[in-house]
């Protein structure tokens, strides 16, 4: 595909395909870049009460053991070695470009704009519940006013939404300094949690007879929603890669940065859950709706759990800014190769934030973040599972093409480490496909949702070529 001409803006100055040139002090630092990957993926233990709750803390920890092995660590390295190779703005979506070409490059990228428009409306619903531990005026109006209830619930998470678009378009940098303050408060709520389980007799012991006795009864949750749940939380290491052109440095601090990232994930859900785990095991606890904030009162009492509130309330509005760090950047440059309007390539000068591109993400969140967090869950990892594969694609066919070309990292291992790298990843969204095909007709409206993304990015790729044709306009140039 040849590139259509750049787009001017209000002053008739092109538009670089490349954001607003940021000084060294406006981009993000190797600190804040771990945190942002922290951010992206995890953002603490919060979101991961539902997993517990649907397959039972025995089947559970293993799966916060192995995921990391089979689908993080994987994703971290392939993330790492592309990012090395191509440090641009856009990430993946310039890898599949120049690895298949157009079409998958439109296909990927839709499939992750929608995933993540399905996470951004996730994190301002949790948001909510946190706050309704330390404001319980708002669950006992909502009780007392069943219809108006929801409403105010959603106007609270609209604020949210506002609130962090304010701060996205303030730049990355903000982001990311914002994000190291906040994965501070968060790991220390937890670290503070875990302090008074130790001093109040709890034991890993403890923990391994509760996940023993799990297992010896053959507790079997919902497979699809489990799988959805793990995958969900162990994700999002690829996004991270769509503002490479706003960090500081990045082939030499995006490996650095996603360790980091990788081994507070790891630690910051196995702990918790395993002093969790002691305290209680019922489902209806380990939900959504309950939690942390209930599993820590049981364990301190309510100071304890009001400390564990404000961090979910800190945790959510990072992942829901994260987020939409990296998501508006796609639409700037699909734009920038003409998939998208004009108005989409746009950025500030001074900041290099694609406004048009985060107003109509957060309009977006805001109507979806009145679904349920178990639906808004399968349909986000469909879509991602589907994305994740071409990126792991480009891995092996770049290796194959230009296996000479300068990689700051480069997955270690040769071929074999190709293979584990490649290999287990393609495992685990196997076994998603099956999960949804073997329980489709529980989530009939989730997969319509799926398809009809699908054909939203083959539209989209025709519909362009098609207006790209001779004697019409507006489209992407024919080569």
């Amino acid at each position: 595909m040849t590139a259509p001409s750049l787009p001017l803006d209000s002053a008739n100055q092109r538009i670089s395909r490349e954001p607003a040139h940021l000084p060294r002090e406006r981009r993000i630092t190797m600190a804040a870049l771990a945190c942002l990957v922290f951010f992206t993926t995890c953002g603490g233990a919060f979101g991961l009460e539902p997993l517990i709750g649907a397959v039972g803390p025995g089947l559970a920890v293993i799966l916060i053991l192995i995921t990391p092995l089979v689908w993080s660590l994987p994703t971290a390295m392939m993330v790492a070695e592309l990012t090395t190779l191509m440090p641009e703005e856009g990430g993946y979506y310039v890898w599949i470009r120049e690895t298949f070409g157009p079409f998958w490059a439109v296909q990927q990228a839709c499939w992750t704009m929608a995933s993540s428009v399905v996470w951004l409306a996730m994190f301002p619903v949790l948001f909510v519940s946190y706050l309704m531990f330390l404001l319980p005026a708002i669950s006992i109006y909502g009780a007392g006013h069943p219809g108006t209830g929801p409403v105010i619930r959603w106007l609270i998470a609209v604020l949210v939404i506002v609130a962090g678009m304010w701060l996205n378009l303030r730049g990355s940098r903000d982001v990311g300094g914002l994000a190291k303050v906040s994965t501070f408060l968060v790991l220390g709520a937890f670290a503070l949690m875990l302090l008074v389980w130790l001093t109040r007799g709890g034991a890993p012991g403890a923990a391994v007879e509760v996940i023993s006795r799990d297992l010896a009864a053959n507790h079997k949750g919902v497979l699809l929603l489990g799988l959805s749940y793990v995958i969900f939380n162990y994700s999002g290491w690829d996004n991270v890669s769509t503002y490479a052109g706003e960090v500081d440095r990045p082939q030499r601090n995006y490996p650095r940065a996603i360790g980091i990232a990788l081994l507070l994930l790891v630690l910051a859900y196995l702990l918790p859950v395993l002093a969790g785990i002691t305290v209680t095991t019922q489902p209806a606890i380990w939900s959504s709706d309950a939690g942390w904030p209930v599993i820590s009162q049981m364990l301190g009492g309510h100071w304890l759990r009001n400390v564990i509130a404000a961090a979910g309330l800190v945790s959510t509005w990072n992942l829901f800014s994260a987020q939409l760090l990296y998501v508006s950047r796609l639409p700037y440059v699909m734009a920038c190769d003409g998939w998208l309007p004009r108005c989409f390539a746009k950025v500030s000068q001074e900041t290099a934030v694609p406004k048009v591109a985060i107003f109509c993400f957060c309009a977006i969140a805001a109507v979806f973040a009145a679904l349920s967090f178990g639906s808004l869950a399968i349909i986000s990892c469909l879509l991602y599972a589907g994305a994740l594969t071409l990126e792991f694609l480009s891995l092996i066919a770049l290796r194959i093409r230009r296996p000479h070309a300068h990689r700051v990292f480069r997955v270690p291992g040769g071929w074999l480490g190709m293979a584990y790298v490649c290999v287990t990843p393609f495992a685990f969204c196997a076994l998603v496909l099956y999960a949804t095909l073997r329980d489709w007709l529980a989530f009939p409206g989730q997969l319509l949702v799926v398809g009809a993304v699908v054909a939203s990015g083959v539209s989209l790729y025709f519909s362009r070529r098609i207006a790209a044709s001779p004697g019409v306009t507006g489209g992407v140039r024919q080569p």
